[in-house]
């Protein structure tokens, strides 16, 4: 992990973790969120250069698994196998740090070289002239007005948010197999507090991702004790610890074991809900060229 407070995005892991598409060897046309992200790029690249600034218009390619693929059609075995190793994906990312850039194009941003090559004073400007071609660049190809890049996921997630709450909370099916889900969790002792379709799918991702960020800010001064509140729409910000194989160990061994009786429980309820919940975040991200 990145020595010093390091936020992560809770929703960026599942929702955003393909923006660019899936690099494919025969070169396909592009997709409607790769097309547009190229085109993002571009745009804030020309923008800054106008500022005098230099910034390089980079996309990151990802690869995904037939493992992925799987995972994210609720294959009960496929699920299983991931889990039994990673848990929900929270602290494996200190055990196996090499995994969290697995499928990622082994070109790194160049953007960050060039940051980190800046004064506490350019940066200053930079991040300011970055902000504005961020704002600028996004009303031009999407047409969306936004103050920064944080403003551009909150409206990801609002429009994630209606989407999801609009037809898998309302599934009859969903809400059935996610209600007998919480039943199953709670006869193991689990705590479940809400028990629509999109809180099970995500509530033991969410539960660790607290525990992580407890951990970050006992371990970090330049932070608050405690996780500011984020409006209904806004991508909550975690601070991650700094942790070694060996600390994060005991941290994961409790967080596979509960990931493995989270899977048992919803076995139907994944089958049924991860498909069409992976519709729609493609959707959503296809939209806002992620």
């Amino acid at each position: 992990m990145r020595v010093g407070s390091t936020f992560l995005a809770v929703a960026a892991a599942a929702a955003i973790s393909g923006c660019g598409g899936a690099a494919e060897s025969a070169a396909p046309s592009p997709s409607p969120s790769q097309d547009k992200r190229h085109q993002l790029e571009a745009a804030k690249a020309d923008c800054m250069k106008q500022k005098g600034f230099e910034y390089v218009a980079f996309v990151q390619e990802f690869k995904g698994t037939d493992q992925d693929d799987k995972r994210a059609a609720g294959d009960y075995q496929a699920m299983q196998k991931y889990r039994e190793k990673h848990g929900f994906g929270v602290f494996s990312r200190h055990v196996y740090p090499q995994a969290a850039s697995r499928g990622a194009d082994p070109v790194s941003n160049p953007n960050g070289k060039i940051q980190s090559s800046l004064s506490s004073a350019q940066m200053g400007a930079y991040r300011k002239a970055l902000d504005a071609c961020t704002s600028t660049s996004i009303k031009q190809v999407l047409g969306l007005e936004v103050k920064s890049d944080r403003d551009y996921y909150t409206l990801r997630n609002k429009a994630a948010r209606k989407a999801v709450d609009g037809t898998l909370n309302t599934d009859p099916t969903l809400v059935e197999l996610a209600s007998a889900m919480a039943t199953c969790l709670k006869g193991k002792g689990y705590s479940i507090a809400d028990t629509t379709p999109a809180a099970m799918s995500g509530r033991g991702q969410k539960e660790f991702l607290v525990q992580e960020d407890k951990l970050g800010r006992e371990q970090f001064d330049d932070v608050p004790d405690v996780t500011p509140p984020a409006n209904e729409d806004e991508i909550p910000m975690y601070v991650a610890p700094n942790l070694t194989p060996e600390q994060a160990r005991p941290y994961l061994q409790k967080e596979v074991e509960a990931a493995l009786d989270d899977l048992e429980c919803g076995k139907d309820f994944y089958a049924a809900y991860m498909p069409k919940e992976s519709a729609i975040q493609k959707q959503v991200n296809d939209q806002f060229g992620m």
